[in-house]
């Protein structure tokens, strides 16, 4: 079976750590879990295709897809005789049994056969042992280097705040944020462990560092991590737009595998029982507060001197670990949600009950839709096709936001999707949904608005059949009622099942006994009881 394709996502993060992390292909593939020859394949395709980094404008995941991967599938992994990995562990115990003893063993086993050519070098001997010996679980000391990872978990703990006016008391997540180099903490309250808080927090966890690693660890949370698995894990999409913007790559840990973030486990440790645990008996009237009192023994705990080595956490991160973190970016992250969107046949995708266009080249194409609080850009393959100002509140719901330029030229342009076509499928069904048809898109801005409610009204056919739609379009034409939505509740009350009654006229006689008259007000006595 053919190896699986590296995801792009990956591709731009080998790209980014190889050009400019400066990092070796040995370290890329270990900060983003892939083989080394796999971080080398991607490389020497990348040299071979003449691109250069930064990406040009003009080249976005799909055509960089094409130029990399537009190849011949990749050969059939080797048949190369292995070891038993087991009985090599083992022997290695045994007292001056070296790696290099059994390699040269392996060797001598493969004396006069076939596959004795194909046997491992020293090397690449060493390299699979370890990589075996790496799934045994073993405890080891993890050291990172300076600006490489920052781990991210929220405490097990959290703090009570009780709001004076309503005496309610409610409880605020700790988040904890520790570098792997040099162990300066960071520790905030939020309300939430929501997508919203959880963003925010790493904005200013970024901000009190002064600067981004160039991987972020955080535990496979449902809030940063939408699909935990130990191969590929997903990383939620604004999580995934956060890691852009400030140029970090985002790396899960493995599931159940704390020792993978041991750091900020610790961190997590040091910030329950040294702050928050001091602050158990303090009262707390506003979230703003309990920060305050947080920062304060936070100051202290990274200026405290360790205690076997020299130095502070504060300290070895101003001497170490400072210059070597990326800068933060002019502009500060802003909060975007992702959502996944099908451009109807009027060239518009709805968001929120609301309509805004694209192109019309992209007609019933699937397409990611970014939503920060005041704008609304719509994606294709990670280029922006199109871009409107967002409409929020109810009264957007309904209404349409359209771009001239994404208007076709001619309705040809919308798969014969035309308002003469709409009103012959009406006339099909009867006179009256016709002129339905008619007046819907004759009370549009644009007729090509009209489109999704005449195929919506002319949809109630296949429910409710032809003759039922069109009685029900005859009532609705007789109160001045016409709309998918009056049209639709005549059909569920049944009402397009009762004679259709013509509107009630009152004609009154010009003479009768109740009608005074203009005479009447003109007399003396009508005149002094007015006065």
């Amino acid at each position: 079976m053919a190896a699986e394709r590296i995801p792009m996502r990956k591709v731009l993060d080998i790209l980014r750590l190889a050009y400019e992390g400066g990092r070796s292909q040995r370290q890329i593939a270990g900060s983003l879990a892939l083989s080394q020859s796999s971080v080398s394949l991607c490389l020497s395709r990348f040299r071979a295709s003449g691109l250069s980094w930064p990406l040009p404008p003009d080249c976005d995941e799909a055509a960089l897809d094409r130029r990399l991967f537009a190849r011949s599938p990749l050969p059939d992994p080797d048949s190369r005789p292995l070891p038993e990995w087991a009985t090599v562990h083992r022997e290695l115990k045994r007292k001056g049994v070296t790696l290099q003893l059994l390699w040269v063993e392996y060797q001598l086993a493969h004396e006069g056969t076939p596959t004795r050519a194909h046997c491992y070098q020293y090397t690449q001997f060493c390299a699979r042992y370890h990589a075996w010996a790496s799934r045994l679980d073993p405890v080891l000391r993890q050291e990172h280097k300076a600006g490489e990872r920052t781990f991210v978990d929220y405490a097990g703990l959290t703090m009570e705040v009780l709001d004076l006016e309503t005496g309610a008391v409610r409880a605020a997540q700790i988040f904890v944020g520790a570098l792997g180099a040099s162990h300066l903490l960071f520790a905030e309250a939020t309300w939430t462990q929501q997508l919203p808080d959880w963003i925010a927090s790493h904005v200013r966890m970024a901000e009190f560092y002064g600067g981004v690693t160039a991987l972020t660890v955080p535990d496979n949370l449902r809030t940063g991590v939408t699909r935990a698995c130990f191969y590929e894990p997903e990383v939620n999409a604004t999580y995934q737009d956060f890691a852009t913007h400030y140029g970090t790559v985002i790396l899960p840990t493995r599931v159940a595998a704390p020792r993978d973030k041991a750091k900020v486990e610790g961190g997590v440790l040091i910030v329950t029982r040294e702050i928050l645990a001091p602050l158990r008996h303090h009262r707390f009237h506003s979230l703003a507060q309990l920060n305050a009192a947080i920062a304060e023994r936070l100051a202290r705990v990274n200026a405290r001197p360790f205690q076997l080595l020299a130095g502070s956490r504060r300290s070895v991160f101003e001497a170490l670990e400072r210059a070597a973190l990326r800068p933060l970016p002019s502009e500060r992250y802003e909060f975007a949600e992702w959502r996944t969107a099908k451009v109807h046949i009027d060239y518009h995708v709805s968001i929120e009950r609301h309509f805004y266009s694209v192109p019309h080249a992209y007609l019933k194409a699937t397409v990611r839709v970014r939503l920060t609080a005041t704008m609304i850009e719509i994606l294709q393959h990670g280029t922006r096709i199109a871009a409107h100002r967002r409409s929020v509140g109810p009264s957007g719901h309904g209404r349409f936001t359209t771009d001239p330029a994404h208007r076709p030229k001619s309705h040809q342009a919308h798969l014969q999707w035309t308002p003469a076509r709409l009103m012959r499928w009406g006339g099909d069904i009867g006179p009256a949904a016709a002129a339905a048809v008619a007046h819907i898109l004759e009370h549009k801005p644009h007729p090509e608005q009209g489109y999704r409610s005449c195929l919506g009204l002319l949809s109630l056919a296949k429910r409710y059949t032809a003759p039922r739609l069109e009685a029900a379009c005859a009532r609705a034409r007789v109160s001045g009622t016409i709309s998918y939505r009056s049209v639709r509740s005549i059909l569920l009350a049944g009402l397009d099942k009762l004679p259709v009654e013509a509107p009630l006229t009152l004609h009154l006689p010009a003479q009768h006994a109740h009608v005074r008259g203009a005479t009447y007000y003109r007399t003396s006595e009508v005149s002094d009881l007015h006065a």
